[in-house]
Formats: structure tokens, sequence, C-alpha cells
């Protein structure tokens, strides 16, 4: 789960990590508000989008006057932010952070994520901060410094001087970045984080370092130990389907591809996607319906993925261990018997009750191609999927 970068910076304010002064302001007359509030001659005005690149994309607007965040805040709020990372439909600006000036000499890069290679938390630092670190790692490796951190020791302070030197600060700003980054430690500790990034963390004119930007990512998994920050979350900034299947306790991510697909189990749903993509198709999803799944739960999966209008075609590929293919069968007919089905729909079950699960699809007269094995499944399904597309284009 992501947080605004709002939220992100009180919990950075929580853990003595510094940042600009600042304030929410969800409509034009609280942002002129702010800028009372704040005082001074000139404010940032930040749209609220959990995406990267908003500056590029008109989402930081430095302004010099109230008139002009009043301005801003009409032209934002209420709009759809389209930055490289947020996709063509972009995501809804809700909230705005009016920020003072930041006076910045330098501009620097710190992240603290889970490096799941070593089984440690590491510390990414770079003096090209401000930048896509993506790019700094394509282009310029040796510009990125790392320091593992030994869960049986923590954070020493040796890490804290090493990336300080590799950054090029002073003594008294390698102090100031000890402290910061044990901050840091200690919120991804305590709030079970998989990714805390700062970019930029500047410099200023008078050699103090602030956090700039915030980005903090939450471990979902751990979000019952932690409801006050599972409140914290915002439905908007999410994929609806994506949503609505947490809801229904289903893993789905979104995808750019036609062919809609579930299965039980992340591993044979990744397997099922390469093999689509193999023969020629592009999944539309990732959708794991569980080992546990219920003919109810089946249901709803199948809905989900219905309910993308880009889906031609619909891979259902069931191994039956612990769930049973005469339940995933009869999700299947109760589905498509509540929903207009004009896609086909490639079904392969093997395992326990896989017989079953066949006859009753046979049985229920319903339109559904079955496949003997995943290969076949996958080349049929390709196959409805490009005659779906003609059709398509030939009614048009």
């Amino acid at each position: 789960m992501d947080l605004h970068e709002f939220q992100a910076k009180q919990l950075f304010e929580r853990y003595r990590i510094p940042v600009p002064q600042g304030v929410v302001a969800t409509t034009p007359d609280a942002a002129l508000a702010a800028c009372s509030t704040l005082g001074g001659t000139g404010w940032v005005v930040k749209a609220q989008v959990q995406t990267g690149g908003r500056g590029k994309a008109g989402g930081v607007i430095l302004t010099e006057s109230p008139a002009q965040v009043v301005q801003e805040a009409r032209r934002l709020l209420g709009s759809r932010l389209v930055t490289h990372q947020s996709g063509s439909d972009g995501l809804p600006v809700g909230q705005l952070l009016i920020e003072q000036p930041t006076a910045i000499a330098r501009e620097l890069y710190l992240s603290l994520l889970v490096d799941r290679a070593s089984e440690q938390l590491l510390f990414m630092a770079s003096a090209a901060g401000g930048m896509e670190i993506e790019s700094v790692a394509a282009t310029a490796p040796e510009q990125i410094h790392v320091t593992r951190i030994n869960p049986a020791a923590g954070l020493q302070p040796w890490q804290a001087r090493r990336l300080g030197f590799g950054l090029g600060l002073d003594s008294a700003q390698i102090k100031t970045l000890g402290s910061l980054m044990n901050g840091l430690y200690r919120l991804v500790s305590d709030c079970d984080a998989s990714l805390v990034e700062i970019n930029p963390l500047v410099v200023t004119h008078d050699g103090n370092l602030i956090a700039l930007d915030a980005k903090i990512s939450l471990d979902d998994n751990a979000l019952d130990r932690h409801p006050d920050l599972a409140a914290l979350r915002d439905p908007s900034q999410e994929d609806a389907r994506e949503a609505e299947a947490r809801m229904n306790e289903l893993n789905y991510i979104s995808l750019d591809g036609n062919i809609g697909c579930m299965v039980n189990g992340a591993g044979l749903a990744m397997a099922t996607m390469d093999l689509v993509k193999l023969h020629g198709g592009m999944p539309a999803n990732f959708l794991d319906v569980g080992g546990s799944a219920t003919a109810e739960r089946v249901a709803e999966a199948f809905k989900l993925i219905l309910s993308d209008p880009k889906v031609t075609a619909v891979l259902i590929n069931i191994f039956g261990g612990i769930v049973r293919c005469d339940l995933i069968a009869a999700g299947i007919i109760q589905a498509v018997r509540e929903v207009d089905i004009t896609i086909p729909i490639v079904v392969r079950l093997e395992g326990t009750n896989a017989p079953q699960g066949l006859q009753m699809l046979a049985d229920s007269q319903l339109t559904v191609t079955t496949a003997s094995s995943l290969s076949e499944a996958a080349d049929k399904v390709v196959a409805a999927a490009h005659a779906s597309n003609r059709n398509a284009e030939a009614v048009q």
C-alpha cells in the first residue's frame, strides 16, 4: 500500500526527519488559507497522486502569489494527472500539498528498501538526486552507493559516514545524515514498510538536509498490525478492479492485454501467462483465486475479469489440489448465468474432482471450450481472442 506524499511526510516528522512546512488543501479556498498559514511570498503547489513524474506533468508548480495558488488549485483539484508512470488514464487529484519553497543548493537521492536477495534492508544513495534513479543505475552506476543493514546488528554509524562521504557531504552534514538514516531505519522497522524513498533529499544553501519529497510503500501483509496506517489507504489512487478483488480476498493485477486469466496459485498463474504469451497472446490480468476458493469467490473472480472492456477471451486454468474442480465449475456456471457472456471461454481443469467439474460444464449447455493440457488451453484461447478481434473489426 502506497501513501501520499503528505502522509509520508507526517510519518517523517514523527521520526524527526526534516521536511518543509506544508498544509494540505482540498479546495481552492483552503489553498488560499494555506498561504496565510505558511506566510512568505511564494509557495509550491503539489498534486497529491501516488505516481512519479508529477513535476514533468504539471503537478508541481512554484507560485509567486496567492492568486496563482488559487489558479493552480482550481486547475488541479478534480482533474486527472497523467504522468509517464500513471498510465494514459492518469490518477485523480483530490488533495494538494502547499509548501514553503526551499533554497536548494544540491539534490541527492536516498532510499531504504527490502533487499530480498540478501534478506536485509538496504540503503541506496546517489548524488544524482531529482532524477529517475533507474536511469542513473543504467547510465552511471558508479554514482549509486549502497550499504546493507545486518538485522542482528542494526544500522551502524560507519554506514552513514560511508554514504555521506560518497555523497560529498561535510562532517556536520554527515552527522545529520546519520540521524536521518536512523529515523528512516526505525520507521521501516516500526511500520513494516517495504520502501521509503526521498527524491530529492536536498542540501539547502545554509547546509541543512531536508526531505523535499517522500514516498512510502507499506507491506500489505502487515497492515493488520497497523490499523492506523491501513486507514490511510486512498482507494481513488488504485485500480477499481484491484480494490474490488482485495475485498473478495482475490489477488488481482490489471495488465495491458486482452486475454483474461483465472488461475489458482501464483506460480501456476505466472506459468499460464507465460504460455499465453508463448502462443502469441497478451494476458489482460494476473488473477489468483487461491487454494481454498469457493464457488462464490470464483463467480466474483469471473465477473471481475469480464468487467475489463479489453478482455476478448478468458482462460480458466485450475489445478485441483486443496480446491475441488467441481466447486470451480459451479462458480463458472453461476457467473456465466449471471453475466451476459459474449466472448469465448476456455477451461482447463486438472486434479481433485476434475472429471466431475468437466461433466458439470458439459451438462450446463454453456458455450465453454475445454482443454486437456495447459499448452492446448493457451493455444485455444489465443486463437479465440484473435477471432474475436477480427469479428469486432468486421462489425466496425
